[in-house]
């Protein structure tokens, strides 16, 4: 399984008002393992950046002079993410702003639905942790993931913290399913599915105490009830279950 944890930066908070995205950040990972692979783009919005998002991620838009526009990268976009199942963290916000990147270029995929589909991590948390706090920090904080150097946002170093968050939030073990057969609503009018966790059932082991530890059970009782006067509550004969617990008065 292809997954790729996503993240964005941009230049507001409204795609429809026309801001766009100045970063990209993407991390690999294929049966719930890293690949070391990843996607990190800088980009030209060609408008200006409001002080609210500035004071977010801390990129200027002197920054980005001379970085490509997002035309000029989408083909290696598409290349890294295409098939793949996106992770994002309120993948509506994210998914949003690229579909509005998609749409201005003519003649290209219109969505990122006929691209991939996605798991949103925000919604995948408020189910887990229903009203408990569930952003990026808190989620860090909660599973014990080092956020230490997120003094600002940056959409690489994001979607590395989103990575080891989705892992622990997941069990963290490559044997874990995530199951389309537990679908939720998808975000923001694509059609896609957001993924809820199914743990693969266990068969319930049982393992049978042998004869000698029945025998040993059964001498250690009369043990104890010697020395408790014969106040032992549990004293059986030797084929006594192991797990019954003895009490002296």
């Amino acid at each position: 399984m292809r997954q790729i944890v996503l993240d964005t930066e941009t230049t507001g908070l409204e795609p429809e008002l026309g801001h766009r995205i100045i970063e990209i950040g993407c991390v690999e990972l294929v049966n719930r393992r890293p690949t070391g692979r990843t996607f990190h783009r800088y980009l030209n919005p060609e408008r200006d950046i409001e002080e609210g998002a500035l004071s977010v991620h801390g990129i200027s838009r002197e920054d980005l002079d001379g970085k490509p526009r997002f035309p000029d990268i989408l083909e290696s976009l598409i290349e890294f993410i295409s098939g793949a199942e996106l992770v994002i963290h309120n993948a509506a916000f994210d998914i949003a702003f690229l579909d509005a990147e998609l749409t201005r270029i003519q003649g290209e995929v219109r969505n990122v639905a006929a691209l991939c589909t996605v798991l949103d991590t925000l919604a995948l948390a408020r189910s887990m942790h229903p009203g408990q706090r569930n952003s990026l920090d808190a989620l860090c904080k909660r599973y014990s993931v080092d956020n230490s150097n997120r003094e600002l946002h940056g959409a690489l170093l994001d979607a590395r913290i989103l990575a080891d968050v989705y892992l622990a939030m997941t069990g963290g073990q490559g044997d874990l399913a995530l199951s389309d057969a537990v679908a939720r609503p998808g975000t923001a009018d694509t059609g896609r599915t957001v993924r809820a966790l199914v743990r693969p059932a266990v068969p319930l082991l049982v393992i049978e105490a042998t004869e000698g530890e029945l025998a040993a059970h059964a001498a250690m009782l009369e043990i104890i009830s010697a020395a408790s006067q014969g106040a032992c509550l549990w004293l059986q004969d030797a084929r006594a279950k192991p797990e019954m617990n003895c009490s002296s008065a």
